[in-house]
């Protein structure tokens, strides 16, 4: 029975080897291709963020008083989202040591962060006490928050996409762990353009 185990723990390897040489072949494009379909997501969000400073420098008051927005949901929201690029970073580094167990448990975590990231944005958007249309501010607000967290549910979904496809044997191992990585490296892009919506609609907003 042992022997049987042993058999086909060997021929998982030896098939992960063969797919790791195929992509040796064949130079694997696909981060190199999520880089620069994240960089044109972020042109996305830098109009956003030029179009929030144009109507800012152009207005006699931003915000107007019916529309404040509050800094500690915020904050403790940043502090959830920057701090699970860490985590995520810890799950991949697992992967790459063949501990398929550490890159489900850190990944597990990462997904949980984020869930409490998005349940936190819907609590603040229910109780701020405007919408959309209030008023030129308001609008900017949840089109950019919004459009922000739409990527952070993506982001999730890979997460959680990451998980399910562990569950095949030597699907992720030191040695083909593409996926995870790419999982990874959205996850920063949704921590980064966070850090520069964050500043520049919560805090420069409460220091106008």
């Amino acid at each position: 029975m042992q022997g049987a185990i042993d058999s086909n723990t060997a021929a998982a390897n030896d098939q992960a080897a063969a797919v790791h040489e195929a992509h040796e072949e064949h130079q694997d494009l696909r981060v190199l291709g999520l880089i620069t379909f994240l960089a044109s997501e972020f042109l996305m969000f830098a109009g956003f963020f030029a179009v929030f400073l144009v109507f800012r420098g152009s207005a006699a008051e931003w915000p107007p008083k019916e529309t404040e927005v509050e800094l500690l949901l915020p904050a403790v929201n940043t502090l959830i989202l920057v701090s699970s690029s860490w985590v995520i970073n810890l799950g991949t580094k697992a992967i790459k040591q063949n501990d398929l167990a550490g890159m489900r448990k850190w990944f597990g975590i990462t997904a949980a962060m984020g869930a409490v990231f998005l349940a936190g944005q819907v609590y603040e958007y229910m109780n701020l006490g405007y919408g959309l249309r209030t008023n030129l501010f308001s609008n900017c607000f949840y089109l950019t928050t919004g459009f922000h967290g739409a990527h952070v549910f993506i982001g999730l979904v890979l997460i959680l996409g990451v998980l399910w496809r562990s569950r095949r044997a030597n699907h992720y191992t030191d040695i083909t762990h593409t996926g995870p990585e790419m999982a990874e490296i959205y996850w920063h892009f949704v921590d980064v353009v966070w850090i520069v919506l964050f500043t520049l609609i919560y805090l420069l907003t409460l220091l106008n």
